[in-house]
Order: C-alpha cells, then structure tokens, then sequence
C-alpha cells in the first residue's frame, strides 16, 4: 500500500467557491438536492425547477452552508443517463439557485460536460463520486477554477454491490484518495482546493462502512478536508431494520459521530436536524 502524499499545509479553515466562501471552521452542512425520478431516498420529488429551488431555499433558511445539486442517480444497480439528459436536469436549477440564494452551489457530476457547463450556470464546487477518473474531467475540473471533491467507489454505480472487497478497506480508502488528490494537483488544481470522501455504500458492504466509521480519523492524515454521505443510507436499514423515510434519527446520529472523527462536511437530506445536533454538540465541546 502506497503511503498518503504528505500535505505541508494544513487541511483549510475555508473554501473560495467561485466567488462564495463555504466556511470550514465549523462543520459544513451540505443539503442534498437530488432532481432525479430515481434517487433511492427523494427521487421524482424536484423534478419540476420551481419545486426544487423552493426546497432548496428551505434548506438554507434550516442552515444548510452549501446546496448539493445531483441529476444522475448513483443509487445501486443505478443506469448512466447522457449528457443532455443531465444537462436539461441541473442547469436550470444551477441558475435559479445562483440567482435565489447566496451560499455556493456545487454539482454533483462525472461528466466533464456537466462540470463545464454547471460551474458556467454558478456552480461553486465540482462532487464526483468517480473522482474525477473519467476522461477529460480533471482537465474540465481544472479550467473550473473552482474546489473539488473526490470520492473513493469501487467498481461503478450498477455493479459495485456486487460483493465488493478489500485487502484493508481503511488503508485502501486512504490510498486511493491520497493519489486522486496527487492527481489532482498534477492537473493544476491546487491541493486547498481538493475535498476527500470515502464513499460510503459505494462498492462497500456494512462491514466495510463501519471499519470506515470507526477509523475515519484515520484520514485526517491526509490534510484535506473530509467529506460524507451517510444520510438515510442502506446502512441504516440492514442495522436497524428501518425503511427510507424513519432514518433521519440515524443519519443524524452518524453525522454526529463522522464530525466528532474529523468530517469537515456532512452531506444531508434532514438540514435542520442535523444542524442543530452538530452546533449543539460544537457549543458543548468548545474550550473557551
């Protein structure tokens, strides 16, 4: 296993997200936009563009620090949509927002299309679960000019259940995002603007999204900041036996444990709740 890059600076007290900063001296609060038919959680509830700005003004007005705009389910067992298709989904919905709200915007995308053509809408961050593996998205990521985060998947969206293994998930994870972010910055994105993600639930079985859980400190060693997904994900279900709609205890309740580990942004569906449970949890741990 390769060791991670070693990073001089330290992981950044704040994020310049084309021309809108996302404040990481808290922790982030990232409020999931999906206008998709098919997400496993809200798929076909922001279809329409109204629908979706209302929701993530909403959003806002609960706390959320950034807004995270998806038009391409990356659920399990999900099928790719063309580039047009995506296009039609979150271009709207970028501008609308740009116009509507003054926290950044980012795009949840692998295409280098899509990046070019959200971050031209307003887009303020690329989130590409492939990080930035496709062709022409470290290049399109690059003339962006705008931060990135790169998440750890194994395999790809409709077959990466598929008995998913590791010689060590934790150090693998590490691995891996240490040389997407060497990548990165080989390709002129600077290393203060790369965001890391481990990925849970893609291309990982509960065993594997715990050992994550458990040592996620682990990877504070890499100096960047530290993204993750857990809200209302399958996880929850197969451990306490709960449908979609009664996770947002849980999620919570994983928020909760990823900040106190070393997650600089928790990417959520429930805001409100999981604002308050982290500043709550920041007042009581704080040394003045």
């Amino acid at each position: 296993m390769s060791r991670p890059a070693t990073n001089p600076d330290p992981t950044p007290s704040s994020l310049n997200c084309g021309g809108r900063t996302l404040d990481l001296r808290h922790a982030a609060i990232m409020g999931v936009l999906n206008v998709t038919p098919n997400s496993f959680s809200d798929g076909g509830k922001f279809m329409n563009a109204a629908a979706a700005l209302r929701h993530a003004e909403q959003m806002v007005a609960e706390g959320a620090d950034i807004i995270d705009v998806g038009g391409e389910s990356t659920r399990p067992g999900a099928q790719q949509i063309s580039v047009q298709q995506e296009l039609d989904r979150v271009i709207p919905v970028i501008e609308a927002l740009h116009a509507a709200v003054t926290v950044p915007v980012s795009v949840d995308t692998s295409k280098p299309e899509v990046m070019r053509h959200a971050t031209a809408a307003g887009a303020g961050l690329i989130n590409d679960v492939y990080g930035l593996r496709r062709k022409g998205a470290l290049a399109a990521a690059a003339a962006s000019d705008v931060p990135v985060c790169v998440m750890h998947m194994q395999g790809e969206p409709h077959t990466m259940q598929q008995s998913p293994t590791y010689d060590n998930v934790v150090a693998d994870v590490i691995a891996f995002l240490s040389a997407r972010r060497d990548e990165c910055v080989a390709a002129g994105i600077p290393a203060a603007s790369v965001i890391v993600d481990p990925g849970f639930g893609f291309g990982k079985t509960v065993t594997h999204n715990l050992a994550l859980l458990r040592n996620l400190t682990a990877l504070t060693a890499l100096g960047a900041p530290i993204l993750v997904g857990l809200s209302r994900k399958s996880m929850i279900g197969s451990l306490l036996d709960l449908p979609v709609d009664e996770r947002a205890a849980a999620s919570v309740a994983l928020a909760l444990h990823a900040v106190q580990h070393g997650a600089n942004i928790v990417r959520v569906h429930d805001v409100k709740m999981t604002r308050d449970a982290v500043r709550m949890m920041e007042i009581v741990n704080r040394h003045d």
